[in-house]
């Protein structure tokens, strides 16, 4: 199968939670703080895991910490993709919106860790 992503992605474990979701058009959809379990990142977005069933095309706020303290992501993200894959858990693909290209140095610095580490096991 052909990768279509514009990114690498690269495997985490992040664990963040929902508290609202909203359209540009101003609609907003309150939640009572959903967790979510990040399992990949890119420079272009992220996948996750949620028992919730999330709609499509919604956004939300999110802190996203690489590593270092100071490795903070604070971003938008846009829910693009939905896939039910049991009878409890959704997965779900997001991309970032609106972040600074000058954030990218976070994620040299996160891939180039993750590739030391995967070398040592």
């Amino acid at each position: 199968m052909q990768e279509k992503r514009r990114d690498k992605r690269t495997k985490v474990t992040l664990n963040l939670e929902i508290s609202s979701l909203f359209k540009q058009d101003n609609v907003k959809v309150e939640m009572a703080d959903t967790p979510i379990q990040v399992v990949d990142i890119s420079r272009s977005g992220i996948g996750f895991q949620s028992e919730s069933s999330l709609p499509l095309g919604y956004y939300f706020n999110a802190c996203i910490q690489l590593g270092q303290e100071d490795a903070k992501l604070y971003c938008v993200v846009k829910i693009i993709r939905s896939l039910r894959i049991d009878d409890k858990k959704y997965m779900y693909g997001c991309e970032f919106v609106g972040m600074a290209p000058v954030l990218s140095y976070i994620f040299d610095s996160f891939e180039s860790a993750m590739s030391e580490s995967e070398s040592m096991n």
